[in-house]
């Protein structure tokens, strides 16, 4: 199909210079929560992510190793993406930046810019963190009492010849376009910033060249430099889009729908990154979406921590995968911690997640279902076919007041609230609402009903109530489908809904249609037992 909409999106790109941690992997899997929504909707979508290579801190690391540069950072880019397979984040393109092609297509656009007139040759002198790769003006050196704000190390003076961009030129139209841009810089209060910082300071032109170093990319007009990092590195959103090399994917795709990305970075991303693709002739991406942070919650003395290597508090995904599931991963950090804002993780609230919720709610609602039908109905609810469901879901005549106003109970607006929270990224706000409005509603009409009571005395009116519930757990399973995906196909395909599992869109949620045959149970069984989905942490 070539009528389809687009979409393009993008995370930031990673410093291979030590393994993802769970910070890390928060970002992937808000990405590919809309990834996966939007290919529900019949989008065509692109999903890039990458690893930042042409970096001091790279070349370091690979030399405390005694490796060449490219070795490791070629190992270290399987290393991420076994990770990332691991967590199910299902990105189309994996770029390095180390790679020719990219290093072609960023000489590429940087001569463009050149040619434009908007680079011109100078000298620079500042205070440098090796670890941010950046210079920090006079102000932030005194605030901090010569340490960078990040890595509170000490700043180090530099000075050497380079090549300028002239940053300050687009201060007005960046201005502007924030300004006239709602939905450019999500969430709100980082566009605010992002414009105070504006107003404030100004823009002052940018150093993006280095000088006397081997790792790196050249400059095409004077090869005895290299591209500054942070100009190499954004550039990936393009060149791993075709930029440079395949003009018909690079304009079907450009500009970028979304930039998933920290918010230490945001600036880089709503300065920087529009000012350098206006010098370059090409459009500003739609939106640059600023998530928070995951910090560790320390189990002894109840503090929350920033991760970090000297603390020893680091936790990989790897660990939390290996010991559970790459789906209660997924469900812990996309419930608990609030993608626009900051998190935590904690073994213990980890535990707590999991069982209440996974555990309890949807794991044993699905099992109870299974088990009475199997057990009491040879695994058909015979004279079901042409049965259109009951709503568990709504409370009859009731209303809610919501940010759109007062705002029906039913399944149709439950459906809409989770639409619009993926669409906003407030990803715990959509498995709150598939948990309260759907699933814990489903649970308590059950205990209402007590079919493993009633099943004794009357048959027919326990199917009705089990039909229900079953259909309960079809309109979650399609909920959660960007979120949980192999466990939401377990659920749906324990039964014989009608539509296949790939062609399931959030509007099929919505409805209630009739079921064409009789419900029956097609689950595997093991020795005749249903297998709990996500049997509890002791």
């Amino acid at each position: 199909m070539t009528d389809r909409p687009r979409w393009f999106q993008t995370t930031a790109i990673d410093y291979p210079n030590s393994r993802p941690h769970i910070g890390t992997a928060f970002e992937k899997l808000g990405a590919d929560v809309q990834a996966r929504y939007r290919r529900m909707e019949g989008y065509d979508v692109f999903f890039l992510m990458g690893n930042d290579e042409n970096t001091l801190k790279v070349a370091d690391r690979a030399k405390e190793l005694g490796q060449d540069p490219q070795a490791y950072c070629d190992d270290m880019a399987r290393q991420f993406r076994e990770v990332w397979d691991a967590l199910e984040i299902s990105y189309d393109t994996f770029i390095q930046t180390s790679s020719e092609r990219h290093k072609q297509c960023c000489r590429k656009f940087i001569q463009k810019v050149y040619d434009n007139g908007h680079i011109y040759k100078g000298s620079f002198e500042g205070w440098f963190c090796p670890g941010c790769e950046e210079f920090k003006s006079d102000k932030v050196h005194a605030e901090n009492n010569g340490l960078c704000p990040n890595h509170k190390r000490p700043l180090v003076r530099r000075s050497e010849p380079c090549y300028y961009f002239r940053l300050s030129a687009f201060k007005d139209r960046l201005l502007a376009h924030l300004k006239e841009n709602p939905n450019f810089v999500q969430p709100e209060s980082r566009r605010n910033e992002m414009i105070g910082f504006i107003e404030a300071e100004g823009l002052n032109d940018l150093n993006i060249s280095r000088h006397g170093e081997e790792w790196g990319i050249r400059l095409p007009f004077d090869p005895e430099f290299t591209i500054y990092v942070w100009f190499d590195a954004l550039l990936t959103y393009i060149t791993g889009v075709g930029y440079g090399d395949d003009e018909a994917t690079f304009r079907k795709y450009w500009p970028a729908d979304i930039h998933f990305i920290g918010k230490d970075i945001t600036r880089f991303h709503t300065h920087i990154w529009p000012a350098m693709l206006w010098a370059a002739g090409e459009e500003a991406p739609r939106q640059v979406f600023s998530h928070g942070f995951v910090y560790i919650k320390n189990e002894d003395s109840g503090a929350v921590e920033k991760i970090s290597k000297s603390l020893g508090n680091v936790v990989e995904p790897m660990d939390v995968i290996s010991k559970f599931s790459a789906e209660a991963f997924r469900y812990y950090f996309l419930r608990e911690c609030p993608f626009p804002s900051d998190g935590e993780f904690g073994w213990g609230r980890f535990a707590e997640v999991f069982n209440s919720e996974l555990a309890n709610n949807l794991g044993n609602l699905l099992s109870r279902c299974l088990t009475l039908i199997t057990k009491n109905y040879d695994g058909v609810l015979d004279g079901t076919a042409g049965w259109a469901p009951s709503e568990l879901s709504a409370q009859p005549g009731g209303f809610f007041s919501t940010e759109f106003g007062r705002e029906p109970d039913n399944l149709e607006t439950h459906v809409k609230q989770v639409r619009r929270a993926v669409e906003g990224c407030q990803y715990n706000l959509a498995l709150t609402t598939v948990l309260s409005a759907i699933l814990t509603r489903t649970n308590q009409h059950l205990e209402a009903k007590a079919p493993w009571k009633l099943v004794k005395t009357d048959k027919a009116a326990t199917k009705r109530v089990l039909f229900d519930a079953v259909n309960s757990l079809r309109i979650a399973s399609i909920l959660l489908k960007p979120f949980i995906p192999k466990s939401a196909e377990t659920i749906y395909t324990s039964f014989n809904f009608p539509k296949p599992w790939a062609d399931v869109k959030y509007a099929d949620a919505a409805e209630l249609r009739a079921q064409p045959d009789d419900l029956r149970v097609t689950a595997e069984l093991v020795d005749g037992k249903v297998k709990p989905l996500f049997p509890r942490i002791g």
